[in-house]
């Protein structure tokens, strides 16, 4: 009986994997993200929809987010050159710390009046919704065909990668100080620079070794090779972690130089890493799409209207047009396109689990919040790259 119910439950999950695909591939046909696909059958698979499938674990949903998130950033990181990171690093790192600050403080004041939040609430939502997703930018960009002139593509690809440390850390911080009301926020700056100085240290040392351990094992083409891929996204994450650093950084930091070396696996490593990275996508968002309720989401439509308009009109734009004036090279039209193309996508989702499973108060409104802001900009922003490229004249 037993491997009756394992042969069933492996058919059922291969059923589901393919079926999630094919619910990705027609939602992009219509011009939207696939994640609304992933998602859209995730939610008909659960309690409310024809599956009645009942899902309501938080902490498991957090570390399958966490650890698909890490395979979508080292995947991205290794399809990143490393001449763009380099041209761009000054404003995409003023996009991921300042920019994420301004649009964070601007969403928390939002819902402080709109929600009626109180102010460490307030920042809790700005900060895990203040980050723009990697995996959503990463797959709309690279499938969509655009061709944008200038720095442009470079910018928003090397800021959807590096900006996810911030919000985790300011997430991370504003649960400290629910936590403990009495502890001061300066109290946390030696652990922001720790966080990001380990990350960075883990990432790049990883993301050599990899190629060189490829190089001097002979493990030219395919098999081996790609095991040894995935060991070091998850080590670059995991050491990270232990040593006090910032895992995701230590992610994307491996995958950009492991991706910008030479080996003679490297192409065939590439594309099985980008196949993990949609393979990743697409468990994520089933896993996210199983977690809600529809029927919970219906208080917040109004609320959460607001908060995405004021995060896509006002928070975002300023965030960018502030972070980006300094640097000349980047035009008005160029700057509301990078404003449009902030995409949000799993991250704050998977960031919004975290006060349910630490029990903070108005989690579960948080939640509802996160996940409608997420596919209200899914729906308006994703069909409509395009048409903003063209209108802007940011097309090559």
């Amino acid at each position: 009986m037993t491997f009756f119910n394992t042969e069933l439950t492996l058919l059922v999950l291969g059923v589901i994997l393919f079926t999630t695909v094919l619910a990705g591939t027609l939602s992009s046909r219509f011009g939207f993200p696939a994640l609304i696909g992933f998602i859209g059958l995730g939610i008909l698979a659960g309690v409310e929809g024809p599956g009645g499938f009942y899902f309501e674990n938080f902490e498991l949903t957090q570390g399958i987010g966490i650890a698909c998130l890490l395979f979508i950033l080292f995947s991205g990181g290794m399809g990143t050159d490393w001449r763009d990171v380099r041209r761009m690093a000054a404003p995409a790192l003023l996009l991921a710390t300042i920019g994420v600050l301004i649009s964070a403080g601007i969403v928390a004041l939002s819902a402080i009046f709109i929600l009626g939040f109180g102010p460490l609430q307030g920042a809790l939502l700005g900060a895990v919704i203040a980050s723009t997703d990697a995996a959503a930018v990463f797959a709309v960009l690279r499938s969509s065909g655009l061709d944008l002139h200038g720095d442009v593509p470079a910018l928003i690809e090397t800021e959807s990668g590096s900006n996810d440390p911030m919000a985790i850390f300011l997430v991370g911080a504003l649960l400290f100080l629910i936590e403990s009301p009495s502890a001061s926020p300066l109290q946390l700056a030696p652990d922001f620079v720790i966080q990001m100085v380990m990350g960075a240290i883990v990432g790049v040392g990883v993301g050599f070794a990899m190629p060189e351990i490829l190089k001097r094992g002979g493990y030219q083409q395919g098999g081996l090779a790609f095991v040894i891929s995935i060991a070091a996204a998850l080590i670059a994450f995991g050491l990270a972690e232990l040593l006090a650093g910032n895992g995701f950084l230590a992610s994307y930091l491996a995958g950009i130089v492991a991706g910008n070396r030479t080996y003679a696996a490297k192409e065939t490593v590439s594309g099985f890493q980008d196949g993990m990275a949609w393979l990743s996508q697409v468990v994520m968002f089933f896993t996210l799409g199983l977690l809600v309720t529809p029927s919970n989401l219906a208080p917040v439509i109004i609320p959460g209207l607001s908060i995405t308009f004021i995060l896509m009109f006002v928070a975002r734009p300023l965030s960018v047009f502030i972070c980006l004036a300094p640097f000349r090279q980047f035009d008005w039209r160029s700057k509301l396109f990078v404003s449009w193309a902030g995409l949000r996508g799993a991250v704050p989702i998977v960031l919004a689990t975290f006060p349910m499973v630490a029990g903070v108060p108005g989690a579960f409104a948080i939640f509802n919040v996160v996940f409608f802001v997420v596919l209200l900009s899914s729906i308006i922003q994703g069909p409509t790259i395009k048409w903003a490229a063209d209108r802007l004249g940011v097309r090559s």
